[in-house]
């Protein structure tokens, strides 16, 4: 086996770097090679280093042609290295069939090329690699790769059993590695990408003895090929799949796969720390929705990768990506604490985010959000729209737990105020002009939300669901129905075939205010029809999800809805039917039971909300313990369901008067979780007009009669 070392040697009269090449024993300055190579007498060039270091024909070219790639001339080494007939060495170096059969009954595998050829093969191997090097300078792109390639087949057909690492020379090792590591990047710079698949794949499964930092890079090359390309690789060949072990479906699972074993390797100990694997896993597990798993990812990182507080606030960050709030919320709390970074931005604004989805939390959210305010300074100032955003979201929260009418109302205007801060930071974040919309709606300023709303719609270029649906709400509010029914339309051309789920349902609702009670069976039907075709389609599992996303529109929510207009209808048997279809989707259901007692009483109550009408009544037939049961019941399922309390006032109310002061319970307590319920304000007034409270009654009359003029089809709430 023949190297080449380089030394500098200082000459008196300039500073020449002088190469010197050292083979078996034998030293020789290459300058006057070298100068030869520059007349373009190869064949000279060729006869020197044969006589100066006793080499043969194949071994000279060879080192005529690394001569020449280093030196720059890359066109010149692709003529060397053509000089040689590498594909008839490479047949000279594969084992005889002797040797093949005696590898097979007895000697070891690593025996399956005698030592002493070794040397032969490197030369021929490092030849053909630096052939495709050449080639590769010279973007002759595919033909370098199947140079590489040959490589590769050569290394394949020599040592027929794997490369082992017990007799194999270093020299040749690190020409193997070379090439496994070069042939991917050819096929991916010659727009190969289907053969730059096969041979990442080909690296990772045949038998190289690469070294753990080459297995890494190639795993790690390939795991952002995958993430990154565009490109659907094809699943591996069942020939490589082994019975039991898992396969990946499509690139991001292939990719997640390699990103962990990589991520495994440095837990061991075998490689080094690499930061960027983390920030690529984490692309990938949130494009799929799996940040549960980055969270563990996270925890298993080792101590003094990364700051405590940092690994926090990126935990927190995936759990709650996750749903669990809780959970992230704690770790924030703990990254938030005075002795560790008490003014960290962007975990007070994480925190506050997270306290806004919940009213019990809201007023902890508060003091987070104006503490990123004060800390949103200098660089950070940006950030003071967010902040605001935050604040007008948690004010909202907390207002729909205040304890008085006058808390609720100032923390209302607050909300609102703050909201109209964060527009003047982010006059172009569609997201707070959405949030602003709401807060208008709420307080029934339905010109304010409607400019919202329309604003919002524009801004997405109706892309969004959530602002169809909100001027749809605001429409109704303002008892536009037909250009509510317009827009509704209008929002079904734009919307996917498997997101119209809550148009559909809202639809049904404006043909039930319009009166038309059929033709809100028909689009019902419509619903139930196109979510059975999802749960064909996706299986129930994904048809569970896309339900979800699609703001809760499930097939229990249809029969729902369904038995409450026909129970309107006096229809009976169709409204039972209904609701037994409803019953076996889900056992217990508050809003079930509510419609239980809601059939039975449907003359006292005309579709729930409205005047009682002289008609037969529930109690009439005997059945008033039956349906406040059932009421009941839909409280113990959810105590906070406002239509049971609101009925079940009611029910008491037609009873006697001594049950008076527990209907005024009942519904003061629905007003104070729904203070907008214009049913709730109406029978309070009932209550109060029978109890001799004449002025009480007068107010909640107006209340009602107000709001019964911007009361929209759904509530308001259900956006928050």
């Amino acid at each position: 086996m023949f190297r080449t070392q380089s030394r500098e040697i200082s000459l008196s009269e300039n500073n020449v770097a002088v190469q010197e090449v050292c083979v078996n024993g034998l030293c020789m300055k290459t300058t006057l090679v070298e100068e030869k190579l520059d007349e373009g007498n190869i064949q000279e060039a060729e006869s020197s280093l044969r006589e100066g270091l006793s080499l043969n024909f194949e071994e000279a070219r060879a080192l005529l042609g690394r001569l020449e790639y280093q030196r720059g001339n890359f066109e010149s080494a692709l003529r060397v290295f053509d000089g040689i007939d590498l594909q008839a060495a490479v047949q000279r170096l594969q084992p005889s069939l002797t040797e093949k059969r005696s590898t097979r009954w007895g000697r070891s595998s690593n025996e399956s090329v005698p030592t002493v050829s070794q040397h032969a093969a490197n030369l021929v191997l490092e030849a053909i690699y630096l052939k495709a090097k050449s080639l590769q300078k010279l973007w002759r792109i595919t033909e370098a790769a199947r140079e590489c390639k040959s490589v590769l087949d050569a290394v394949e057909r020599i040592f027929n059993h794997g490369i082992s690492d017990v007799l194999v020379d270093n020299k040749l090792q690190e020409t193997v590695s070379k090439s496994v590591e070069l042939l991917p990047e050819l096929w991916k710079q010659a727009d190969c990408y289907q053969e730059a698949t096969s041979s990442y794949r080909r690296a990772l499964l045949s038998q190289w003895n690469l070294d753990d930092e080459c297995s890494a890079r190639i795993q790690k090359s390939f795991a952002l090929f995958l993430l990154y390309s565009g490109v659907e690789a094809s699943p591996p060949s069942l020939a490589v799949q082994i019975d039991g072990s898992y396969v990946p479906k499509n690139n991001l699972e292939e990719a997640i796969l390699l990103l962990m074993i990589l991520l495994k390797k440095f837990h061991d100990g075998k490689t080094k720390w690499d930061p960027s694997l983390l920030d690529h896993l984490t692309f990938a597990l949130c494009v799929c929705g799996q940040t549960s798993v980055l969270a563990r990812q996270y925890e298993e990182v080792l101590p003094g990768i990364f700051h405590r507080c940092d690994r926090w606030n990126t935990l927190a960050l995936s759990y709650s990506a996750a749903g669990q709030n809780n959970v992230a919320l704690n770790l924030l709390r703990k990254s938030l604490n005075k002795h560790e970074k008490p003014d960290e931005l962007m975990a007070l604004l994480l925190s506050a985010k997270i306290c806004s989805e919940d009213p019990l939390l809201a007023f902890e959210g508060v003091g987070y959000a104006r503490r990123a305010i004060a800390n949103a300074q200098g660089k950070d100032e940006h950030l003071n729209g967010v902040g605001f955003r935050m604040l007008g979201l948690c004010l909202g929260k907390q207002a729909k737990v205040a304890s008085s009418d006058l808390e609720r109302s100032d923390l209302q205007s607050e909300a609102l105020k703050a909201l109209d801060k964060a527009i003047c930071f982010e006059k172009d974040n569609p997201d707070v002009l959405f949030e602003l919309g709401v807060q208008y709606a709420e307080h029934r300023n339905s010109n304010g939300a409607l400019r919202c709303a329309k604003r919002f719609v524009d801004a997405t270029g109706g892309s969004m669901l959530k602002g169809w649906k909100l001027l749809v709400l605001i429409l109704s509010a303002q008892q536009r129905y037909s250009e509510a029914e317009v827009v509704t339309d209008a929002a079904l051309d734009e919307t996917a075939k498997w997101e119209q789920g809550p148009l559909l349902r809202l639809k049904a609702k404006l043909k039930i205010s319009q009166s038309l009670p059929m033709d809100a069976v028909e689009t019902y039907r419509f619903l139930l029809a196109l979510i059975q075709a999802q749960r064909k389609s996706f299986g129930p599992h994904r048809s569970n999800i896309l339900q979800m996303e699609d703001d809760k529109v499930s097939e229990f929510d249809v029969w729902q809805g369904l038995a409450n207009i026909y129970s309107s209808l006096s229809y009976w048997r169709d409204a039972e039917i209904c609701l037994e279809k409803a019953r076996t989707l889900k056992q217990y259901s508050a809003s079930t039971l509510h419609t239980e007692g809601k059939i039975l009483i449907i003359f006292l109550y005309k579709e729930y909300m409205q005047v009682p009408l002289p008609s037969v009544t529930y109690e009439e037939r005997g059945r008033t313990q039956k349906a406040l049961s059932a009421y009941s019941n839909a409280l113990v399922v959810d105590p906070c369901h406002v239509p049971s309390k609101v009925s079940v006032g009611a029910l008491l109310w037609k009873m006697d008067t001594k049950s008076l002061p527990v209907a005024r319970s009942f519904l003061s307590d629905a007003l104070r979780l729904e203070p907008t319920n214009r049913f709730a304000w109406h029978y309070m007034g009932m209550v109060h007009r029978n109890d001799g409270r004449v002025a009480d009654a007068a107010d909640c009359f107006q209340a009602a009669s107000m709001l019964e003029e911007s009361d929209p089809i759904e509530s308001f709430s259900s956006f928050l």
